[in-house]
């Protein structure tokens, strides 16, 4: 739920995290596959178009298929959801990457797609544009119908994809696979979940407290984010006027939010938060002193909160995540001790003041619990992988006796990001490696063998609310 910063792309870019590398290429075309294109258009409901591809030895397309706004009464109505898919071949594996958002409009492939060398859907979260049912029955945004928007998908392309499936996703993503691993076990051999919060108590939130009292191993570098916290709302008329400056050149509004005030307070309260998540202790040396400039400040509170993230413009592509968190996933409410009694608007730091308020929003506390139940008694064939360093695995997945063939892994130091199998120790990746590639029936000879264009993560993963 956190925020987003307008700078955070780049920062990840620059990290070598962020964008697909490459040029055009041509596609070879295997004898086997000169007729996918026809096979998709024959699946009822879908539509299809090929595009120019990008990496080489894949074949890009778009799809649009029919689904319908409540799979339990499907005569109320229908939508057109977005997938995008690479494909390789139709006797490879098949990755199904779910964005729990807005599915990024370019190749690429996930980290678990690259090791199997197979072919890869990327599933747009229904209720994000253009996926979204018109009119938008919001209470139909809910884990269940999203897990069987999937589960429709997956069954249609088994008619074609007739190998292993293994589901994948980082952040919502993650929550997403997991979830649709709840409700249709038997639909993917394998699940590879990134950084996936599992808040299955809202009302204790002492995790996130201890997370951030003790994480990293530079004490200096928590002090220094949290004076600069209260640095920011010490100077919070200057930084008003920045923020009102910066909104009103870029023709941007507060409606929803209420006031440029309470935007700031709700920006100042993600910034330890954001700093955690997508930015390295290594990085810490780059924190302003709270005796810089007012502009040093505010830029660098820029870059790692969004001084525009709760404009309505910021606010509006995530209002479907927002009513989920507010309705069945739940939220992070950290305690800002640090920062009493500079705070005027700590209670409006939750879901609900971030979507519109003709929206009706109910909390279910029952969903997490039954997703959490299942895990650590049903899950089979699931790996969960978290950065130590990132505040979402403050609140983790965790396996239970009940579990079989799964796993939890947490890659050192690392943050909150979908490209972590790579990041565990030696010992921990070769195992969850080997485990990855038994479940899509990739031999460890195969593996070697494949020959796997340039990969990076969903470069949408820095564009969106963190969570």
């Amino acid at each position: 739920m956190r925020n987003l910063s307008r700078g955070m792309l780049a920062l990840l870019l620059a990290a070598g995290l962020g964008g697909v590398g490459g040029t055009a290429h041509a596609a070879p075309v295997r004898a086997a596959d000169d007729d996918v294109l026809a096979k998709l258009k024959a699946i009822p409901g879908m539509t299809v178009e090929e595009k120019p591809s990008t990496l080489s030895g894949y074949r890009w397309f778009w799809l649009n298929y029919r689904q319908p706004v409540d799979h339990r009464h499907p005569e109320r109505g229908w939508f057109e959801q977005r997938v995008l898919l690479e494909h390789k071949s139709a006797d490879l594996p098949m990755v199904l990457y779910t964005s729990g958002y807005n599915t990024p409009e370019t190749m690429f492939l996930s980290e678990p797609t690259g090791l199997v060398g197979g072919n890869q859907i990327s599933v747009e979260y229904r209720f994000f544009t253009p996926s979204r049912p018109e009119p938008a029955v919001w209470k139909k945004d809910t884990i269940w119908q999203a897990a069987t928007d999937e589960h429709r998908l997956i069954t249609a392309l088994k008619a074609i994809y007739h190998g292993k499936w293994i589901s994948t996703g980082a952040s919502k993503g993650g929550m997403t696979a997991t979830y649709h691993k709840r409700f249709y076990p038997s639909d993917v051999d394998g699940t590879v979940a990134y950084v996936a919060p599992n808040d299955v108590n809202n009302k204790d939130d002492s995790a996130y407290d201890r997370f951030f009292k003790n994480v990293g191993t530079d004490p200096k570098c928590r002090t220094n984010l949290e004076s600069l916290q209260r640095e920011l709302l010490k100077r919070r008329p200057e930084i008003l006027a920045r923020m009102s400056a910066d909104a009103e050149k870029a023709g941007y509004t507060w409606k929803i939010i209420k006031t440029v005030d309470r935007a700031f307070e709700n920006s100042v309260m993600d910034f330890e938060w954001a700093f955690w998540q997508y930015h390295l202790q290594s990085e810490c040396k780059d924190i302003p002193a709270t005796t810089a400039s007012t502009d040093a400040i505010y830029s660098y509170f820029d870059t790692i909160s969004g001084a525009l993230t709760y404009t309505d413009q910021g606010l509006e592509p995530y209002i479907p995540y927002y009513y989920q968190a507010g309705t069945q996933l739940g939220w992070p409410s950290p305690q800002f001790k640090h920062l009493h009694p500079l705070l005027r608007y700590e209670s409006t730091y939750q879901p609900r003041t971030y979507v519109p308020s003709d929206i009706p929003m109910r909390f279910d506390p029952s969903a997490m619990k039954d997703i959490d139940h299942w895990v650590r008694t049903r899950a089979t064939h699931m790996m969960f992988i978290y950065g130590q360093n990132d505040p979402w695995g403050a609140e983790p997945f965790r396996v239970g006796p009940g579990s079989r063939d799964s796993a939890v892994y947490v890659a050192p130091g690392m943050n909150h990001s979908g490209r972590l199998l790579a990041k565990l120790p030696d010992a921990q990746r070769a195992r969850a490696t080997a485990d990855l590639l038994r479940w899509a029936g990739v031999s460890p000879a195969q593996a070697r063998t494949l020959s796997v264009p340039q990969v990076a993560e969903d470069p949408m993963l820095a564009q969106r609310p963190p969570l």
